[in-house]
Order: C-alpha cells, then structure tokens, then sequence
C-alpha cells in the first residue's frame, strides 16, 4: 500500500564514511500515486459543488447566452435592452486605459450574460421549490389525475433540468412548514382519545387548552423565528434530543439491522463474500463521493432530499458524558475488521486504486488464516459500545486517550465502515424453526461484543457466505441504508460474481502487507468496565423475545385486489392482535418520512384510532354481524391511509412541533418534560429507550403505552 510504503520511503544509515542515504523508487511512485488520487478526488468535489451550486443551469447554458448575446450584437440587436451599455458605463476607470472599445464590451457581454444566467437560475429554483410545495398528488385515486396535477407534473419536469445529481434538488426543495399550534392539539387530542376513558380525556384536554393559551403561543414565534433561517427547524433536534442525549444502550433500542437474501446465497467461501460485498460497498461509496447517484425521485417526478446519505460512511458516534456526537470524516483509506475477538485494519487502496475482490479476499484470508490469539482483555472491547452511554463515555476518555489504546481506537473510528467475520454460521433453513429468530438476534446484538455499535454500520459476514449489517440510527434513518443494501447485493451477484470454485474472479497480487493487527494496553481496571459494559448489554439481550418467520398465504397484491392499502391492514391487523393479546389498546407509533422537504426524516402516524378500535371491538362482540364489522374495517383503513399522507406532505404534524416546542420551554433546552399524562404524551422516538419490539407498560394500570414495532423506542418511566 502507498500508506504502509512511506515508512521505507527514505532510508539513510549512519556508518563511519558518513550517512548513506537511500531512495525507494516504487514507494516514491506509490506515495505519488495515492497524492495523486487524493487530488483527483478534490477537483472532483470541487467541480461537483460547482455544478450543484448552479443546477438546473449549465455551463453550456452560460455559453449559449454567451453566444446569443455576443451574435446578436455583431448584427446591430440589442437583446439586453441597454444593460451592456450601462455596464460598460460603470465599468472602474482603470478599464478605460487598459481595455480597447472591443474588449469593454466583450466584458459587458460577459456580465450580461452572467447575470441573466444567475438570473434564471434563481427564477427556475423558486418556481421549482413551489411546485414541489404542492402534494395534492398524493390524495388523488390510482388512475384517476386531475388535469391540475397533470399540467403541475408537466411544469415540474421542465424545471428540474436533464441529468441531476445526487445533490441537485437540494436547494429547490421546501421547507418543513410549521403548523399551527392549535392544529397540533387537535391531533394530539385526537390521537390519545381512544385510549383514555371520559374522565382521564377531559384532564388532558384541559391541560392540552391550557398549554395552547398560556405556554405555546410566545414558544411559537421562537419556532417560526428558527424556520426562517433554519433549513429545517426541527432536525437538529431531532438527532440531538431523540439520539445523542440517549445515555441507554443503542444495541437493540436504537440500532437496526438488514438482512442478506434469504434463499440464495452466491458463494459458501465466506472470504470470498466479504470480499465482494465490500468491493461493492466501496463502488457505492465511491459514486456517492462523486454525486453520480441519481437522487430518489417520489413517482419517478418528485426529488426526496439525500441529505442523510452524507454521513454513511466514515462515520462514527462519539460517547459523551451528556449527549454524543457523529465524527464524520470527508474520506478513509481503511476498514476495521473483527475475527475471533482480534482487531485488524486493513488498507483498501494500493496505488490509489481500490483493492480488486480477488486481492480483498486474499487479505481476508489472511486474517481468518492468522492463529495468534486475542491479546490480554482484547476480546470483549466492543461490548463498551453495546452499554451504557455514561461509562462508555468515562472508561473512553480515561483509558483510550492516549497511547497504543488511542491509536488502535482512532482506527477504528476513522474507518470506512466496520466488519465482522463471524465464526457462526447463519441464515434460514426449512429444517430449524428456528433459524431465522437466531438469524435475526445474531444481527441485532451478536454476542454483544463482536459488532461495533458506534460506528455508521457493520457489515458481518458469517463462516458459511451469509451477511448482514448493524447500523447505528442517529446519522440516517433506514430507507438510506436500504439504499446501499440494494446496490451491494445486486452488484455482488450479478455483476462480479464468483468462479466455479466459490473463489472472486482474478488473480491476488501477493505482494500486498499483511493486514496490520490493532495493540491494545487494556489494565484491570479498563478490563471490569468491559466487564460491567458487556453485563448490562447480554442482559439486554437475552430479554429480547425475537420470533421471525414466513408468511407465505397471500401478499400485498391479493390485499389491493380488495381495494385497500396494505400498510392500513397490516397496522389494523397488528392493533387486533394486541388487543386480543393484552386486552386494551395502546398509542402506536408509525413512522412516515418527510423527505419531500429538505433535510426531513419522520413524522409520528398513531395509527391506534376511534375507527380502528370500533373495527377491533366489533370483532370481539358476537353481536356484531360480519357484514357491519367489515364496514368498520374499511372505514378504519381510509382513516388510516387519510391520516398517513398528511404525514408525508407535512400537514400531520405530531412530534416535529411538539419536541421543539417542549425543549424550548425548558431552562438550557433540556428536555425534561411535565409529568402528567407521561403515556400521552409520548414521542414517536423518546430518549430513553427499552427493547425492540416489545411493549414497555407505563407503571399506571391501564396508561396507555408505546408501542412500536420498527425500530422502537419508549422511555424508561413507562411510554
């Protein structure tokens, strides 16, 4: 590696005739060639922010302004209607001496045309950024557009030029609109009433009244007042108060995990599927770094903002104290790799040039190769980062501050990503009712020390060819990561592929350095917060009740066929079952993204209404004919679907507003709230959060509870 070579670079000996100074010319050259590709991919970015700086103009637009312009004044037409004459006018004195005629209005033309460029530019962004403003598209019926919405399609297309880039739409895209605080109530009201007897709902309103006259509306204007110069008045917030405040374990509360294909799998050479995988994880990284993504477009019209794909790689969470915080790094050569309780960084570039799958297997190879044991204490360093955020934040900076420990951990947290080389074998089989349960907890916590929690993702790569990856939640929510997944899958097996052996394709270059083992000086005392860390995360493990299985008697088609959304009858059939389960309902959470405005995430949908609870009650009442419960059924399932797209068009606003306005109430912005009705007034994603999947009942009997199947979060005190 140009990297490992520089250390050989410059050699001199000092011996009796002097110092005897040596070169190595093929470090040298690779020295050159890794500075070269550094410089590359500078202008790269550099001219990429140019570009998307201007967008929906071109440069090739200036230059046909230029040309009309500077054409039209050869034959006498004025198409500036006197601007170049009066610029020439202002041009500085100094331009008189030392410019001819000619020259100062050559110069004017190039003014003109710049401004007129610029010009348009704007005027084609606003108008953009109002017509996305528009999402009366998403309420009208499959097949069945307006005229309006056609002609608003059509003025879309034309303004969102020809071959964006990834980050193109960025600054056309709307803002997160603010709600007004009395709408907000509403909803809120109207969300906690089926879950609230008479009594308990007239306290609330009350509170909720109370709170609308007296405290919400000087907290307003302070929210208006961050909309106008924030490009989103809720998101750093968001991360910082729902993620990074969290002093909980983000294994299992926070983090999530994706899975590999489930009946193929391209190769049992676990060496050779890490390899391929990572190949193709670092071509994704490498389009991302060079915008040559197309953005996500809503109907193949509509841009979603790409803002959370920024921090995906090179990414890590920082323990803190208080609140953590995301290192992100512009770029990094090198991967962490985990193998049997060892740590390992291994360059990814030779030359400046991305190692080929065949040189990437070979190194894995290597490692899974290597006897030497773990070093004293090594083997469960990773499950600091599966507890507590407050101990891990203290053992962090008493104990990996300095020396061989910071060095090894900077490493670590500096890499592209991090990867596991599991000695289990995972996956589904027919023959273990079980196998996708173990499948499935192996990627959500492991051992609790064999995955790196902190950083942006871990890809784990099981000893029979099976992946999957762990991704930490705060820089990205789980569509983005989905995004990479697809890539990685669909260009490991369709595009490099492997040879009849199992092997990558090609031929190792033998000559690469071992991958460089990580030293660690862990003591006693650095070894019992390990200890005290893994504890608390294998207890949490172990109390997670996972169960995955296949359903295989119909899908989403055969639920269309019958005129209804399958996400409204997934969330009603989940509320039935609960509710034959534990006997009463609780406040649901569903997330909706709000990536049709810039840098949105999620909105909260409580999809545990009136509607669906008549429908869930008619189905335990034998009274209840089957002809009226299939009424109250469709008529949950519309309510459902009516309140859903509101949450992606911004109108359904619940938590955005709410978390703002509660943290600014508070002295310092802490976000400690008001104990009255805890369970109603939970967040889609409180701070403190409890176990996946699982229902956290509020102490209260009765109180109505979070309950969140994706990824969810609950608070310690109840919901």
């Amino acid at each position: 590696m140009a990297e490992a070579h520089q250390a050989v670079a410059f050699q001199f000996t000092v011996t009796p005739e002097g110092v005897d100074f040596q070169l190595s010319r093929e470090a040298l050259k690779q020295i050159y060639l890794s500075g070269l590709s550094s410089w590359k991919k500078r202008f790269a970015r550099i001219k990429n922010s140019i570009l998307t700086g201007v967008y929906p103009g071109t440069p090739s637009g200036w230059l046909a302004i230029f040309a009309t312009t500077l054409g039209s004044s050869l034959f006498h037409v004025d198409v500036s209607m006197g601007l170049i004459f009066r610029i020439q006018r202002h041009l500085p004195r100094s331009c008189n001496y030392c410019l001819s005629p000619r020259s100062k209005h050559l110069l004017g033309v190039v003014l003109f045309s710049t401004g007129a460029w610029i010009s348009g530019i704007l005027l084609c962004r606003q108008t953009l950024k109002l017509l996305l403003s528009y999402h009366g598209w998403m309420f009208e019926p499959h097949g069945k557009t307006s005229r309006s919405t056609k002609i608003w399609a059509a003025m879309v297309k034309v303004m969102s030029g020809c071959n964006p880039m990834l980050y193109s739409f960025q600054t056309s895209l709307p803002k997160l609109p603010v709600p007004c605080v009395k709408d907000t109530i509403e909803r809120y009201l109207e969300s906690v009433r089926p879950l609230l007897d008479a009594d308990k709902y007239d306290d609330m309103e009350a509170l909720a009244l109370d709170f609308q006259l007296n405290v919400a509306p000087r907290l307003q204007k302070y929210l208006i007042l961050k909309s106008w110069w924030a490009t989103n008045y809720v998101s750093d917030w968001w991360e910082e108060y729902i993620y990074l405040r969290g002093r909980s374990p983000i294994m299992v509360n926070s983090n999530y995990y994706v899975m590999d294909f489930l009946y193929v799998t391209p190769t049992h050479n676990q060496a050779a599927r890490a390899a391929n995988a990572v190949h193709s994880i670092m071509l994704y990284r490498r389009r991302l770094d060079h915008e040559d993504l197309p953005p996500v477009m809503a109907l193949g019209l509509v841009p979603m903002c790409s803002y959370q794909m920024e921090r995906m790689f090179n990414t890590t969470r920082i323990p803190g104290e208080e609140a953590d915080y995301l290192l992100h790094l512009s770029d990094s050569r090198h991967l962490a790799v985990f193998h049997k309780g060892r740590f390992y960084k291994l360059w990814l570039y030779q030359a400046g040039k991305l190692l080929s799958p065949r040189d990437l297997e070979m190194q894995f190879q290597r490692i899974l190769d290597d006897p030497s044991p773990p070093q004293p204490n090594e083997v469960r360093l990773a499950a600091l980062t599966a507890g507590e955020r407050g101990p891990w934040a203290e053992a962090r900076k008493k104990y990996f501050s300095r020396g061989k420990n910071k060095a090894s951990l900077d490493c670590i947290e500096r890499a592209a990503f991090f990867l596991t080389l599991d000695e289990d074998e995972q996956g589904f089989s027919p023959d273990h009712e079980d196998s996708l349960d173990l499948y499935s907890k192996s990627l959500l916590h492991g051992r609790c020390y064999d995955r790196w929690f902190d950083k942006s993702f871990t890809l784990v790569v099981y000893r029979n060819g099976k992946l999957g990856a762990n991704a930490e939640h705060s820089w990205a929510d789980a569509p983005i990561m989905g995004h990479l997944w697809e890539f990685m899958l669909a260009t490991d097996e369709f595009q490099l592929g492997y040879c009849s052996s199992g092997h990558c394709h090609g031929v190792p270059n033998t000559d690469l350095p071992m991958p460089q083992r990580l030293t660690w000086d862990i003591s006693e005392e650095c070894s019992q917060a390990i200890e005290l860390s893994y504890r608390v995360a294998r207890t949490l493990a172990d109390d997670v009740d996972f169960h995955s299985f296949r359903f295989t008697e119909f899908g989403k088609g055969r639920i269309k066929k019958c005129r209804t959304s399958p996400d409204s009858f997934i969330q009603i059939a989940l509320q039935l079952a609960h509710f034959r389960d534990k006997g009463r309902f609780c406040l649901t959470y569903e997330a909706s993204m709000t990536r049709l405005f810039r840098e949105g995430r999620t909105e909260t949908v409580r999809s545990c209404t009136s509607e669906s609870t008549a429908f869930v009650r008619s189905m335990s009442n034998s009274k209840c004919s089957p002809a009226e419960s299939l009424r109250l059924f469709k008529v949950a399932a519309e309510k459902h679907q009516n309140m859903y797209r509101p949450g992606h068009d911004g109108v359904w606003h619940r938590q955005a507003p709410l978390l703002p306005l509660r943290g600014l109430s508070l002295p310092g912005g802490r976000l400690a709230l008001p104990r009255q009705g805890d369970a109603a007034w939970g967040f889609g994603h409180p701070p403190h959060p409890t176990g996946l999947g699982r229902l956290s009942l509020n102490a209260q009997p009765g109180a109505p509870c979070d309950w969140r199947p994706a990824t969810p979060r609950t608070s310690s005190e109840g919901c």
